[in-house]
């Protein structure tokens, strides 16, 4: 295949993923095989997963998330506890734009938390989010599995955010460690003064029907993690994902799941050794929008 050289007048996203392709060379070509992977993802009826950590959430990449469960493109999510927090205090309070650079000592006692050059007011993050819950799960007793929570926060949220349209769409999202975050410190302290219990076996047993009878299984998995993890774990009892696309911006020297690539998980049977597989290095709050701007304007 000749090197093409990139023609920067084209009128389309698509476009200029498939000028990437055709210009090889590092993460380009990168970009451009992970827009055919998702698009044949997508096609091809694959049960698609979705995962990301909390991160992407608390920044306007969030808004791509939204659309991809309004639009019903993805299957399910597996995601964080910080997902939840995330989405629901900025249904009611703003996050600002802030610096990698501020003073973080002086930001503490501002009552301001930064995530990298996100800054997010203690009013906008832990005290929503405790007022919310309690009146989400206010006279609520039982057990509930994390999607059930994830649903029922969904169900009481504006149309902007990803839970909404989860909820809307009986789209499942899964949050293996439901309890590292404010929301699922929020239902512990509930579970102090109510019987109030979660279920994350619930879960697994949805995720068990998932990987055993599905057919096609594909992950569109941003950054790495529990969210990752859940995902390939499951994966080796389907004989691996069927296709996978990696976005990350870790090393793969530093031994992390974040810096494995993808096809270090074809050695534990996570991904098929003939599954069509990519790792794009690089921000996924860049190359994600990306993606789906070029995916949306080949399926619509």
């Amino acid at each position: 295949m000749i090197v093409e050289d990139i023609d920067i007048n084209v009128s389309s996203v698509d476009g200029l993923i498939k000028q990437f392709y055709k210009a090889g060379g590092f993460s380009a070509k990168k970009i451009g095989v992970a827009a055919d992977i998702i698009e044949e993802m997508v096609k091809e009826d694959y049960f698609i997963f979705l995962t990301f950590p909390a991160c992407i959430v608390a920044t306007g990449t969030r808004g791509v998330i939204k659309e991809l469960v309004k639009e019903k493109v993805i299957d399910a999510i597996i995601t964080t506890c910080g997902s939840l927090d995330h989405d629901l205090a900025r249904c009611f309070k703003d996050y600002y734009h802030g610096s990698f650079d501020a003073n973080d000592e002086e930001l503490h006692k501002k009552g301001i938390n930064r995530l990298g050059n996100i800054f997010i007011p203690n009013e906008s993050y832990g005290e929503i989010i405790e007022k919310k819950i309690h009146e989400i799960f206010e006279g609520k007793e039982g057990k509930y599995s994390s999607k059930e929570i994830a649903w029922e926060i969904g169900r009481n949220l504006k149309e902007n955010a990803f839970l909404y349209w989860a909820w809307k769409n009986d789209i499942p999202v899964y949050i293996p460690a439901i309890t590292d975050g404010a929301v699922g410190w929020q239902l512990w302290m509930l579970s102090q003064e109510k019987k109030f219990e979660i279920d994350v076996f619930k879960d697994e047993k949805e995720l068990a029907d998932i990987f055993f009878d599905k057919g096609k299984i594909g992950g569109i998995i941003l950054g790495g993690g529990v969210s990752k993890h859940h995902l390939i774990w499951w994966a080796q009892f389907h004989g691996g994902l069927d296709a996978a696309v990696y976005i990350t911006s870790a090393v793969e020297w530093d031994g992390s799941l974040s810096g494995a690539r993808m096809k270090e998980a074809i050695s534990w049977g996570k991904v098929k050794e003939k599954a069509k597989h990519v790792t794009v290095e690089g921000d996924a709050t860049v190359l994600f929008p990306l993606l789906i701007a070029s995916l949306f304007e080949r399926i619509r």
